[in-house]
Parts: C-alpha cells; sequence; structure tokens
C-alpha cells in the first residue's frame, strides 16, 4: 500500500530481475523500505518514489516531533526559481499520538542532510522516475518503473573538485535566460553541494545537472572537468526539464 495525496492506494508490485541500480554497481540507500511504526512504506526503491510537495509553509524538525528543534524552514515555493517544493520522501513514520511524519532530503550540507515533516501541510504524490549518474563511465541514465529509458553521455567533476556521490534528488528547475550560455537552456539543481567548493555561479556551491553550450563544448562528454556539476547535451537537458518531475531520486555513484 502506499500513501498518494493523503489517501491510502495500492501500488503495482515491483518488477523482478536485476535493477540497473545493480548494474552499474550503485548502492541504493534505504532499498528496502522498512516500514516504520505505522508507517506505509515510501522510501524510495528502483521502481518508485514519494515526493512531498509543501502547499503551508513549515519546518522540518531533527525528528518526527514538532519538539525535536528546527533543521530548516520551507516555504512553498524554492528561492531560486520559485518553483514548487517539492522533496523526495525517504521514510515515514506515526509519533505517539498517530500523527504521521515524512522524512525527506533537504538541500542542505551535510549532503545526506534530511528532516522531518508533518503529512498535514504536504500533498504526496507516487513518481515512476530515477535518475542514476555513473562518474566512472561518465553516463546519466533515466529510468521509469526501474526500467532505462534514455542514457546520456556526461561531463563529471575533474578530480579536485568531484562530483559527490550519494542519494539526492531534483530540487529545482531553471530556465536559463541565455540557452546559448556555459550552462545552456536549463540547469536542474540537485539537494547535492559541492564537497570542496562553498560558492561558485552565485549559489552555495550547488551541484546541477545541466546543459553546455559557449566554452563548455570545449571539455567533451565522458570527461571528467566540470566543478562539480553533471553536463549533459542541450536536447537530453531539455529532455530532462520537460519530462522529470522535481523530486525526483538522482543516485550518484562510481
Amino acid at each position: 500500500m502506499s500513501l498518494v495525496s493523503g489517501s491510502l492506494v495500492r501500488s503495482r508490485p515491483a518488477r523482478a530481475g536485476v535493477t540497473l541500480c545493480a548494474v552499474l554497481g550503485l548502492v541504493l540507500p534505504g532499498a528496502a523500505p522498512a516500514r516504520a511504526a505505522g508507517g506505509v512504506g515510501l522510501a524510495p526503491t528502483a521502481q518508485r518514489s514519494f515526493a512531498a510537495h509543501v502547499v503551508v509553509a513549515t519546518n522540518a524538525y531533527k525528528r518526527p516531533s514538532a519538539a525535536s528543534g528546527v533543521r530548516m524552514r520551507l516555504r512553498t515555493a524554492t528561492p531560486w526559481s520559485r518553483g514548487p517544493m517539492t522533496l523526495l520522501v525517504l521514510d515515514d513514520r506515526r509519533d505517539a499520538r498517530g500523527r504521521r511524519w515524512l522524512r525527506v532530503r533537504l538541500p542542505l550540507r551535510p549532503n545526506d542532510a534530511a528532516g522531518w515533516v508533518s503529512e498535514d501541510v504536504v500533498r504526496v504524490s507516487r513518481n515512476p522516475w530515477r535518475i542514476t549518474v555513473s562518474t566512472r563511465s561518465r553516463t546519466v541514465i533515466v529510468l521509469r518503473d526501474g526500467k532505462p529509458v534514455h542514457v546520456m553521455r556526461a561531463v563529471v567533476g575533474k578530480p579536485g573538485t568531484p562530483t559527490p556521490h550519494g542519494l539526492f534528488a531534483i530540487y529545482e528547475r531553471a530556465r536559463q535566460a541565455d540557452p546559448s550560455g556555459f550552462i545552456g537552456p536549463w540547469a536542474l539543481h540537485l539537494t547535492a553541494q559541492s564537497d570542496v567548493l562553498t560558492n561558485y555561479g552565485g549559489g552555495a556551491g550547488r551541484v546541477a545537472i545541466h546543459g553546455r553550450s559557449g566554452a563548455s563544448l570545449l571539455d567533451p562528454l565522458g570527461s571528467a572537468r566540470s566543478h562539480g556539476c553533471v553536463r549533459v547535451t542541450n536536447a537530453d537537458v531539455s529532455w530532462l526539464a520537460r519530462n522529470i518531475r522535481v523530486g525526483t531520486p538522482v543516485l550518484i555513484g562510481d
């Protein structure tokens, strides 16, 4: 069973067989959706994930309790692109009073930052999409229902400014004012931030999947020459912007 938009619905069974994550050698954090007390199993798997869209400004807490301390203040829109604040759900559980809480990935340092939000202030939706990035093969693979549907060659972080590894999510979709500029037409900001740089491009070291135009074309696809971002062709990043939702999990590994 899965929780969608405040109601319980029956999920489709996971498909059998070897997942692409296993083929790539990527370890999926939280792949086994163990049910917490009163939970319905919202942890992401290779076949699906859940996203929490913030509909009322709220706090993300350190634990599933408003008395546990604030981890982050969440508005209904993201600060950069003013898009919807939609976060990947990592877990769910009920507190002693029966109130349901969702653990979500936060766009903070460290890169595994997470917090708990009340179910009452979010709208939860099921997402069949997943993105995996291999920094070794320098590829981006898009999966739907656990099956690959699009494979892209990429430029990844150079040794001094590597692309961070971990389970992240699409945080914002930012259309670029100059599609022929260095970043191309779109930047899909991730919850990930650089492990080395604290600021570049006017942001707090935020890592993105973006296009490539102008001077960035000097770095060939399949190379490791970026400051940590993942660069794909303009056609590929435009495809991602059209098809991939905010809150989609992005698993980066070797």
